[in-house]
Parts: structure tokens; sequence; C-alpha cells
């Protein structure tokens, strides 16, 4: 496969749409590239179950497509195969297996599951940055990468890049974001090769990246090079590759290229791919909730449940009677204030309890807070 080519397929037979793609984009010489004839090579796909939702709240990958993934490879002999994932910090990868449909791919095909929050890790030296990473994923001869293109409240969005962080255990996680996430996510990159690239574009929530307000494109994305599907999705979603400063991190430490007016966009099957519903431009909903919010090195999944819990109280008409940032984040640990959210802000006047609290939790505690005003 070409290293600038994107190949994408349109359509709502997830599974077959697949296989179709990865045969266009020719997934086995890739293999081949790397492992020759030895069809034992261990191949691990990739995908993004952040948190136990199914696909079509738009945060996590669809189960037809790793179905598809699955078919294409044991079809033509490749049986060694192993799904591996890490949800974030505050849920049970476990749950997201049985929740996303993965515990049923596993049986019907005979795939084990490797949850990387009971892996072992090892330190590895990432160009200059050093990084504990799962075991599992250290072992493997060929990595799949099959992350849901959707937006993120830290980054902007998460693609091919930012999906490998579910490749390290929670500690490092953690860690990540106290190093302010963008320049880990690149020297993990740089380390941890991710050899082909299967991007769900089906429903991805373009705002949040644990789903709720879902965008239906049916479309799946195959790609090699890491980079430039991510500069693609910068483009796709009217960001400029600036903006999402891991890319172009990402692009110095030789991780691919950000070149997106070489790439070459294919496409295969019936129906003609788009980004017509999605190019006009938008105002997003995320950049209209961070003034409310003080965020000092956040984890994810705690950050990422306030902003929709936000978005609900600014659709009530709550959100205008704030009088104070609402301060989230590792930053704020063992610090004074007015109104926090999480185990971190343990010690201001008004704090929410939780490592994370659910959106459940911190709307209904905000909402008692802003009616209280």
């Amino acid at each position: 496969m070409d290293q600038n080519a994107i190949w994408m397929i349109q359509g709502t037979d997830y599974k077959e749409n697949t296989k179709h793609l990865l045969e266009a984009a020719d997934l086995e010489t890739e293999i081949k590239k790397k492992n020759g004839e030895n069809k034992n090579c261990k191949i691990g796909i990739k995908p993004n179950l952040v948190a136990p939702s199914e696909a079509s709240y738009g945060g996590t990958t669809h189960p037809e497509v790793v179905e598809g993934i699955i078919e294409y490879l044991q079809e033509r002999g490749y049986q060694n195969l192993v799904i591996l994932e890490g949800s974030w910090v505050g849920d049970k990868t476990e749950e997201s297996f049985e929740v996303c449909g993965y515990q049923k791919l596993s049986e019907k095909y005979q795939v084990p599951l490797a949850d990387m929050q009971k892996d072992s890790s090892s330190l590895c030296d990432c160009k200059g940055m050093e990084l504990l990473i799962c075991d599992t994923a250290l072992k493997l001869d060929f990595l799949i990468n099959v992350p849901v293109l959707k937006g993120h409240c830290q980054t902007k969005l998460t693609c091919a890049l930012k999906n490998l962080k579910g490749l390290i255990p929670n500690k490092e996680k953690r860690h990540f974001h106290t190093m302010g996430l963008h320049e880990p996510i690149a020297h993990l990159n740089a380390y941890l090769q991710q050899d082909f690239i299967v991007v769900d574009n089906i429903c991805g929530d373009l705002d949040f990246e644990d789903g709720g307000n879902p965008v239906v494109m049916n479309r799946i994305l195959a790609v090699t090079d890491p980079v430039l599907c991510d500069a693609y999705v910068c483009r796709f979603l009217n960001y400029e590759i600036k903006e999402v400063p891991y890319i172009l991190m990402a692009e110095k430490l030789g991780v691919g290229s950000a070149d997106i007016e070489h790439a070459v966009i294919k496409s295969c099957g019936t129906q003609t791919p788009t980004d017509a519903a999605i190019l006009e431009v938008r105002k997003r909903k995320i950049v209209e909730l961070l003034d409310a919010v003080e965020e000092v090195e956040s984890c994810s999944a705690c950050y990422g449940y306030l902003m929709p819990a936000l978005d609900r109280l600014k659709e009530e008409g709550l959100l205008k009677k704030l009088d104070t940032k609402i301060a989230i984040g590792q930053g704020f640990r063992g610090k004074s204030g007015t109104l926090g959210i999480g185990n971190c802000t343990a010690k201001f006047a008004c704090h929410l309890k939780g490592c994370p609290p659910t959106e459940t939790e911190i709307y209904e505690f905000l909402k008692t807070y802003l009616t209280d005003i």
C-alpha cells in the first residue's frame, strides 16, 4: 500500500465493507513485508473501547469493523490473533469488552481478549522519553490499530496516534496527563509501531471522546501512516494541524508524514465517500464550555465526564449562573479553592468525590450547586 494513500469505503454493511477495504488496500502484503510468509506471526488488533458504551453512542470502535478484520485474516490463514485494549482510568476494560460486543467476537472466532489494565509492562526508551508500555503490545509481530474518528475535550481530536494510549498501564496514563499528553503521545508512537490503521468513521462523536452526540458518516478508512491519518482528520474536522501538537511532534520524531497535500485519497465500493457533511465550519460544543473550567493535568475520564455534564447544564440554561471556575485535575492536589471535581480537589470548599466521578454524578452535583446560588 502506498504510504501516501488513504483508502475509504462508505455504506452500512460494516463487516463486508471492512473486508473489501482491506482487500483494496492489500493488508496481506503489508503483513508479508514485515513477517514474510510466516502465517503464525502474532497480530494484534487494537480497537478504541474507552468506556463500556455501544458503538452507536459514538465513542467506541464498531465490533463489525473488527469482525471484518478477523475474517479477512483468518480466511488467509492468520490464526495467531489477539484483541488488546485498556479502557480509560475509571472504567474496567472487561466491562467494555462485554458491553461493546467484543466478548461475543472472541467466542465466535476464538480470538483471545487481552486486558491491558491487567497486563505487565516494561520501561522503554521512546526516543529520549522513558515510558511504560504493556508487554503484550511489545511482543506483537504486527499491530492493526482500529481507532474511532472523534473529538476529544483536551486534544481536540483522537484517532490513530492517540489510540495507542490504550496500550500503556493506568499509572502511565495518569503520568501522560501530568506531562501534557501531546509530547508523550508522540514519543509512544516513536517506539510502538502501528503497522496498519483501520479507522472507524461510522458515527464518532466529534465533541466528546466517550460519545453521546454521534455524527453518522458510515465510512471506514485504511491508512499505513498514522501521522498522515491524523493530519487528514485535522483537515476533515476543520482544525489546523498545529492545533493538535502531537501530530507535528510525531512527524519530527520520524513516525510519519503530516504532508496532507501529497495524500492520495482512494475509494472502493459502489458509493463515493464524501467529506461534505463535516467540512462546513461549525462551532464545537467543547469550545463553548472551556471557559467554565480551570484544568490542570486532569485525566481523560474525569475531564471527559465533566464536559457532557456541562453541556447538559448549558442546554438547561443553568451554566450561565456559574460564579467561579470549576477546578479539575491532578494539579490541584493539596490546594484549596471554591469549586472542584474529583478527589484531586478534596481540599476545596465545595467538591465532588470520585476518581473519576461519573457524568451523572457531576451533573447532579453541579446542578445542585448552581440551583443554590
